[in-house]
């Protein structure tokens, strides 16, 4: 994978662990649950080529600290909003993938003013399920972790099922070191997977964000240029949610994915960073 210097901002309260690429109206990135700011590999070098992109590990993610507490979405976006402060960017483009993209939901209606254009990937405008799923979606998270421990390589390729299509699958299973879009490999994403894992504390408390997030009804308050992106295929932010979003966004345009799951930023990278690009340059 590509080398790029790592720094650190004190914000909140906590040490957030960042990183910048590139120069023109600054973008930044926000992860989601279990992710860190890797995560954004099929975006971040090639998003760079146009903008000055800065992505970051959230709370309780990657070299981030990892507070042992509840989290919530507007936790999440204060976060990023000081992160702002700290590196004097007064307003931004915003992109946040699946629960990235509830930070940037929350993110939006509490700091209108920081705000330039908005871009939704993959995402919910709330937790759609009973309290019941969101403890098995906890506990398969968790269970994915002690997978990761055991065996990182079976565990990759069992995870990423939901995620990707059989035939992208297969290519990663067919040569681990063949680069995917010239920016990553099957090998270069178990390594991602393995290095600073979200643990099963941290995912406790990321699960308390995601079962206390609805902005359902204040999505109309949301006046910005907003990007929604998603996948025709996807089992976690199913297309019906995303949709449900671009309905009550006044400035909003949606663009759906064919044949495509929660894991497109990866397997469609190409196709969605063009989106972004010609969004965020009209």
């Amino acid at each position: 994978m590509f080398n790029i210097t790592e720094s650190f901002a004190n914000v909140n309260n906590i040490k957030i662990c960042y990183e910048i690429r590139g120069d023109g109206d600054p973008v930044i990135l926000i992860h989601g649950f279990g992710a860190k700011k890797e995560e954004w590999i099929g975006q971040f070098l090639p998003l760079s080529e146009h903008f000055k992109v800065i992505r970051f590990d959230n709370r309780g993610s990657g070299k981030s600290d990892r507070p042992n507490q509840p989290y919530t979405m507007e936790l999440f976006a204060k976060d990023t909003i000081e992160l702002m402060d700290f590196l004097k960017i007064e307003k931004t483009h915003i992109i946040g993938w699946s629960v990235g993209g509830m930070i940037a939901q929350n993110l939006v209606l509490m700091f209108p003013n920081r705000v330039n254009k908005l871009v939704l990937i993959n995402t919910l405008p709330y937790w759609p399920g009973e309290n019941t799923a969101l403890e098995m979606y906890k506990d398969s998270k968790i269970l994915a972790y002690e997978a990761r421990m055991k065996d990182p390589v079976k565990a990759f390729f069992d995870g990423i099922t939901p995620s990707f299509t059989r035939k992208f699958k297969k290519i990663l299973l067919e040569d681990p070191k063949k680069k995917i879009h010239g920016l990553f490999s099957a090998e270069d994403l178990i390594e991602m997977d393995n290095t600073d894992p979200t643990t099963p504390q941290d995912i406790i408390n990321y699960t308390h964000a995601l079962g206390h997030h609805n902005v359902l009804n204040r999505l109309p308050n949301i006046k910005k240029e907003t990007l929604i992106i998603c996948a025709s295929h996807d089992r976690s932010t199913p297309m019906s949610m995303n949709v449900m979003i671009h309905e009550r966004i006044s400035k909003s345009e949606i663009v759906i994915i064919e044949k495509a799951g929660h894991g497109s930023p990866k397997e469609r990278a190409p196709e969605i960073n063009q989106h972004i690009i010609n969004f965020l340059k009209k």
